[in-house]
């Protein structure tokens, strides 16, 4: 039941985070075919504009056309970016706006990452420390949720709305191809190594069947409902084969069950090759503490709570960090005020009285105001009292009632919940995230003429990559390769499965049990050949080197990437096309 429970929980948020563009992917009719190619998604909603026509007009005419053209519609954000491209700005000066978005898209793949590494991933562990699932157990589950939310969100997202269903595409298979080829060849060019053998033939063969599976919709250009269901129950599988394979493993060398302690990020480790590591979540906590106890007043705890620099820290690191850290302040400070955060590893479990009751204040209001663009929020209840107030109200008097029964010192007995609503919140602030995102990729590939498939595998695998390359090669560098590799193959798994199987179901509609995925490009069979074709090297060359791999199968791997990709830009602009029959 424990791996039940932790999908169950980790589906169900995610599910509430999404529901804004499912509801825009309602409204959009039954689902259009998945058009992977060049010039063609987004054909045939209402009056069968493709909006990347808009280029092709005079200059006076562009703004008239992004309002006038349902295809131009980006459902489910919050900014118009295709207005402000063409409308806002004139023709001559286009290259600014690109430029401004461009930023725009990189200051997003930062407030993914914050939210991910340092609110929602203490969130997880607290849950699972909660729910007392085992190490295995949270690791494939609740860790691998949180390492891969920015990709599952942005495939989910992309998924709800037919037109941007091939950056989902791309995306899967891109950062598929670039996590096991460029971070673990990197991993073996950083650090030679003996790569654990069971693990590793055991996710290899996991993601090969995933990526097959995958082609297999592909080939056929539709998933229907119990294909959906029928991934999801795949990692469900997964989850039992890591926890049986431990079991036997500590059965075989006679060990008991391990004693009880603080969650560990065991998806990056296995039973038979245990490596320590550090927790992968920073917190907020206090870096000295006073030498004699003390207590502090509701506002002090308040102001320091709310403090997102670290004074210490702030004079011992280098000036690229300061710079970094300079622009995280700004999303860090509203996450917050906005996102409680439980940290199981402290005495207090990051309890802070006044700042959790105002997180019972602005935790729904979060909620409430980016579902569906804030729609549910502005709704007035009988035309005169919105609901955003009513939900104000409630958490006002909520959170009084809180304050006054609870102390500084100690938190309370309900303090867990703190850590499911910080986990939704935090999932809803990914979600808005990812939302912009694709919606920002959607209108850079409409400017430049790209398919989303190559957006995908590139820009958004990319962004959504960065996190995990700089994490492993820095665990590597450390002196755990084994662990960083591990995760290479681990963490995609999740990724490709829950990102697929979750993003199709929440397409489907009561009247539409049946989503449309057909490519009609030769780069969507390339990137899933390539995808292939890299795992049957791995699975072929790793136990040929009987697990030892160094500098030449990194660069064998960084070699096959950047063949890869030249070959895929070569499709995209047609210098690599199929012959005409």
């Amino acid at each position: 039941m424990g791996p039940l429970w932790a999908l169950c929980v980790a589906g169900a948020l995610s599910v509430a985070g999404a529901l804004a563009v499912h509801d825009g992917a309602q409204r959009a009719g039954p689902p259009a075919a998945l058009d992977a190619g060049t010039r063609g998604d987004g054909v045939g909603h209402d009056r069968g504009m493709d909006c990347r026509e808009v280029r092709k007009r005079n200059s006076s005419e562009r703004c008239r056309f992004v309002r006038g053209t349902p295809d131009c519609r980006l459902d489910g954000g919050f900014l118009d970016y295709l207005g402000g491209a063409f409308c806002a700005f004139p023709a001559a000066l286009l290259p600014l706006p690109v430029s401004l978005y461009a930023l725009w898209l990189l200051y997003l793949f930062v407030i993914l990452g914050v939210t991910a590494e340092k609110f929602f991933c203490p969130n997880l562990s607290a849950i699972s420390t909660s729910l007392k699932l085992s190490h295995n157990v949270a690791g494939v589950t609740f860790l691998a949720f949180g390492n891969g939310a920015p990709d599952v969100f942005s495939a989910v997202v992309a998924f709800s709305d037919p037109r941007t269903a091939g950056l989902a595409v791309g995306a899967v298979f891109g950062a598929g191809i670039f996590v096991t080829t460029v971070v673990a060849g990197g991993i073996a060019l950083v650090k030679p190594f003996a790569a654990a053998s069971r693990p590793f033939l055991r996710d290899v063969i996991f993601y090969m069947v995933a990526v097959f599976l995958t082609f297999l919709v592909l080939y056929f250009g539709h998933i229907t409902l119990g294909e959906a269901l029928g991934y999801l129950g795949l990692y469900i599988f997964y989850v039992f084969t890591v926890v049986l394979c431990t079991w036997i493993h500590r059965w075989q060398r006679g060990d008991g069950s391990p004693p009880p302690g603080p969650w560990e990020p065991a998806i990056l480790t296995d039973a038979e090759e245990q490596e320590s590591s550090g927790a992968n979540c920073e917190d907020y906590g206090e870096e000295y503490q006073p030498l004699l106890p003390y207590h502090e007043t509701s506002l002090h705890i308040l102001s320091t709570a709310l403090s997102p620099l670290d004074k210490h820290k702030w004079r011992r690191k280098p000036w690229y960090w300061r710079l970094f850290k300079v622009l995280k302040i700004p999303v860090e400070l509203v996450l917050l005020l906005t996102v409680p955060v439980v940290d199981p590893d402290k005495d207090d479990l990051n309890w802070k009285r006044p700042l959790n009751c105002l997180h019972i204040v602005t935790g729904p209001l979060l909620c409430i105001l980016t579902l569906k663009s804030g729609a549910y929020g502005l709704y007035q209840i009988q035309g005169i009292f919105p609901v955003w107030a009513l939900v104000a109200l409630a958490g006002s008097v909520l959170a009084v009632i809180i304050f006054v029964t609870t102390r500084n010192e100690e938190p309370p007995k309900y303090h867990c919940v703190f850590a499911f609503l910080g986990f939704l919140s935090s999932a809803l602030w990914i979600n808005a995230a990812a939302t912009e995102l694709v919606n920002i990729l959607r209108t850079l590939g409409i400017i430049f003429e790209l398919s989303n498939t190559v957006l995908g595998l590139t820009l958004l695998a990319w962004g959504n990559s960065i996190g995990d390359t700089f994490s492993d090669l820095t665990m590597a560098r450390q002196g755990y390769p084994r662990m960083a590799f591990s995760a290479c193959f681990g963490g995609i798994i999740f990724n490709i499965l829950v990102g697929v199987g979750l993003g199709c179901l929440l397409q489907m509609t009561s009247s539409q049990m049946v989503v449309k995925l057909e490519p009609d490009s030769l780069l969507v069979w390339i990137l899933a050949g390539a995808l292939g074709l890299s795992l049957v090297f791995s699975f072929v060359a790793v136990p040929a080197q009987c697990f030892q791999l160094g500098k030449a199968y990194g660069t064998c791997l960084i070699f096959y990437y950047l063949a890869f990709l030249c070959v895929a830009l070569l499709t995209e602009f047609r210098v690599i096309h199929l012959a005409a029959t």
